[in-house]
Formats: structure tokens, sequence, C-alpha cells
């Protein structure tokens, strides 16, 4: 199975090229902007006309969409999430190849959800930021496209890579420095919020099925359970081996329970200092600024997969616990020390 991958040099291609390329059956070719790709070529900027032709002389079998940003305002999402893809779509409609789309959307495109409630694939996407609009429209592209495509709905993906400006990622960053200084409290602000956390290798593997499945339509990608951002800290410490005490800020005046963070499902570029020390000593802050937004990924205080569709049309279920995923991003936090 020959297989075109676009964004292979992101936090999630890697981890969906790695996965591919252990698969005797495949024949991987990459597609970016990069070096390191096979084939250069623009998505945002390119014509569907040029990725046509390239895909009438590689003839791929199947065409994973990874690339995209979280980065930039409103126009740079709209031209690397949305054009991109209605240029992928419009090639692969132009060409004779006849291949298959697997395109990576984001949780983040639903919004707000009901607390305590799983969001399936039925629920009416009401994004909360500029991302989520971006994804989304690009999803409707695809579905509205008539091309034999799947589009899988990652929602908060973690584990090693984890981007150090993400979430989890700024704890492991402030536990670092508060265990380097010796300081036996860490004070966290913005904890309240609950996201569903699926390790990265899973949305790989999730990727590697819908290549080989009939599914399409939409199919959500998570573990089927929210986590309180204050659990997945504690966890940290934990396989951290940090002694101190962790204590928990109150979000300031007009900020609710998120972090603003830069992140592919929790983040539109807001920013926040990791572990400050604030005080006296052996103390350090994870400090949060005030915000426009009360939730900087547009998903409010709660969001959970329902994730049936996945186990029942591509035989997906997550294999990697939490525990696992914060211990591999500790593991590279830990080599900074």
């Amino acid at each position: 199975m020959r297989v075109l991958l676009m964004g292979a040099g992101g936090y999630l291609g890697r981890f969906v090229a790695d996965r591919l390329l252990a698969d005797p059956a495949v024949q991987l070719t990459v597609l970016g902007r990069g070096d390191d790709a096979d084939v250069r070529f623009d998505l945002a900027g390119g014509s569907p006309g040029a990725l046509t032709r390239f895909f009438d002389a590689v003839h791929p079998g199947v065409v994973v969409n990874c690339a995209g940003t979280v980065r930039g305002g409103a126009r740079d999402l709209t031209r690397h999430n949305t054009v991109a893809v209605a240029t992928i779509c419009e090639a692969l409609r132009r060409s004779g190849c006849g291949a298959r789309l697997v395109q990576l959307g984001c949780g983040a495109e639903y919004g707000p959800s009901q607390p305590g409630s799983s969001t399936a694939e039925d629920a009416v996407p009401r994004p909360g930021g500029p991302y989520g609009v971006s994804k989304l429209a690009a999803t409707e592209l695809v579905l509205g496209s008539g091309l034999d495509a799947v589009v899988l709905r990652v929602f908060s993906p973690v584990g090693p890579g984890t981007p150090a400006g993400s979430p989890l990622g700024r704890l492991a960053e402030a536990m670092r420095r508060a265990m380097q200084a010796g300081d036996t409290e860490l004070k966290l602000g913005g904890l309240g919020v609950q996201r569903d956390f699926v390790d990265v290798r899973d949305v790989a593997r999730a990727v590697h099925a819908a290549s080989l499945s009939a599914a399409q339509g939409v199919v959500n990608i998570g573990s089927g359970r929210a986590v309180r951002l204050r659990e997945a800290a504690a966890v940290l410490a934990r396989v951290a081996g940090f002694g101190g005490a962790l204590h928990e800020l109150e979000s300031p005046p007009g900020f609710g329970p998120g972090l603003p963070v830069r992140d592919p499902h929790l983040g539109h570029g807001l920013r926040s200092t990791i572990g400050h020390p604030r005080g006296g000593d052996g103390e350090h802050v994870l400090a949060a600024p005030a915000a426009s937004h009360p939730y900087p990924d547009g998903c409010g205080t709660w969001q959970q997969a329902d994730v049936r569709t996945a186990r029942d049309r591509l035989g997906w279920r997550p294999r990697i616990n939490l525990e696992e995923s914060l211990a591999d991003i500790w593991m590279e936090a830990a080599c900074r020390m």
C-alpha cells in the first residue's frame, strides 16, 4: 500500500510516520515544506493543479493529512488548516489515483459540552475559538468532497514529544524547575479544567487503522475519560518523585479554569509564565495572565469523547494510560535538568 503523508514533521505527524514505517506492507512518501520531505510542496500556497500532477505520478492508495498549525491569527489558521485542505480535496477530485483521504481533525471543533457528558460524532459542532473554527471548516470540506474520506477528531494528545507550551508540558517544566531549585512548594493556576487526554502513539495507531478501514465520516479519537488537570499534576508529581506540596492558585478575575497555552488542542496563542518565583524562597508559581477569552481552547471546563465509533468501525481502543504518557513527558523534562 502506497501512503502519502503530509505533515510528518509535526507533533502528531512524527508518530504517524513511525507507525506507518513499521508496517512492511506500507510504502511511505512524505510531502511537506521541510528539507526532510521526499517532495517539497506548500499546501497553503500551492495550486491544486500542481498537487494533482503529483498524485497522478505517485498514485497513492491513501493520503494522510497531519499538516496544519495551531499558531497565528485567524488568517494564518485559515490558510494552513482550511485552504490547505481545500487544495488537497480539489487535487484528489481531479486526480485519477482514487486515493482514500485520512484527515486529522480536532476535538476543539465541538466547542463547549455539558460537564459529565460524552461527546459523540453526531453532536452539533460549536467551536469557541478561531482554531476550532478553522479545523471545523476543513472537516466540512472533506465531508462534502465526495471522496472516500474519514476525519479523525483527535481530542487532547499527550505523551513523548508533548510541546513545552501545552498544559502538561508546562506542568512538567514548572516541576523540573522547582526540583532543580530545591523548592518544597509548587503553586499552580488554572487546574480546574477537565480534558480527554489520549496518547500520541495511540493516535498514530488510529491513523493506521483508519488507512486500512472503509470507515467514512467523522470518528472521535480519545481515551473516553475526562481528567482534571489538577489530578494530572498529582500523577506527574508522583512519577517525577516530587515530594513537595502542590497548591492551586485561584484563577485571576475574568479568567476561567483553563491554561492559556499553545497546543494542538488547548490554546490560541495566549502565554503565561512557568515556575516564576514569587514571594519568598522555596516557592515556584505557575501563573496565568488576564485573558480575553475565559477558555483559550474554546471548549469550556469539560471535554470527554464518546469513542464507541472508533471501537466499532476501526477496531481501535486506546492502550496507553495517562500515567505512562506523563512518565514519558517527565523523562524528557528531566533530561533538561
